[in-house]
């Protein structure tokens, strides 16, 4: 829940700006910019907990042009960050991911998303709970709701307890608020005075922890590794 980053960020930066509680209410709905992604380009949207989380996880693979936070599946368009984390929405925190399907097919980029967040917790990811943090691909039509089908039945042999990801058809995606983009990726950047005006505690205990891992797991699919 939003409270946990508000803690975490409190314990281990000690001063706490925005963060999620003060995020502004307007949201830019500017799409990402046609120079990071061409009209050739397919897109997948994926939720697996908090969006700056998987964003931070996607973004970093060859063949992935960008990486956009947004909300889906709820009943209202355009909702903001506030209205999706009471959770009385009906949106989940997602991610569009722009990718190129010469360098990275849907199936790897299903693969990874359902290897790097637990896929078995019910409107779970570690602290985040609730239905706008559960776990779910959505498609937008046969050949997508396909491969997601496909990718979760592999999983039952990466985890012994069933897996619980929804597959739902898309409704209601749109962008996040400018603030959540690229969330964590200019975490890494900030200074230590920049970081005491983010959500610092939540990136360093939870986020920073899980993309280590995942860089470190799959080092050769990374651009960073090329």
């Amino acid at each position: 829940m939003c409270l946990w980053k508000t803690i975490l960020g409190m314990a281990m930066i000690g001063s706490m700006a925005a963060g999620c509680v003060t995020t502004p209410a307007e949201a830019s709905q500017s799409p990402i910019k046609d120079a990071m992604v061409p009209k050739t380009a397919k897109a997948l949207i994926l939720g697996g907990g908090c969006f700056w989380c998987v964003e931070a996880i996607i973004e970093d693979l060859k063949g992935v042009y960008a990486v956009e936070s947004g909300y889906a599946g709820g009943e209202s368009k355009n909702p903001t960050y506030n209205d999706v984390v009471s959770g009385g929405t009906g949106h989940a925190e997602v991610v569009k991911v722009f990718y190129d399907p010469a360098k990275i097919s849907a199936a790897d980029i299903l693969r990874v998303f359902f290897t790097t967040h637990d896929p078995t917790t019910l409107n779970r990811q570690g602290p985040d709970s609730g239905t706008q943090y559960r776990s779910v691909v959505f498609f937008s039509n046969a050949q997508e709701k396909a491969l997601a089908e496909k990718a979760k039945a592999e999983m039952k042999s990466v985890y012994k307890d069933p897996v619980v990801t929804t597959i739902e058809p898309l409704k209601n995606y749109s962008r996040a608020e400018e603030y959540h983009q690229n969330y964590f990726a200019k975490y890494e950047k900030a200074s230590v005075a920049e970081r005491s005006k983010m959500n610092a505690g939540y990136c360093a205990a939870i986020i920073e922890p899980k993309v280590r891992k995942f860089r470190e797991k799959y080092l050769a699919k990374l651009k960073r590794g090329s």
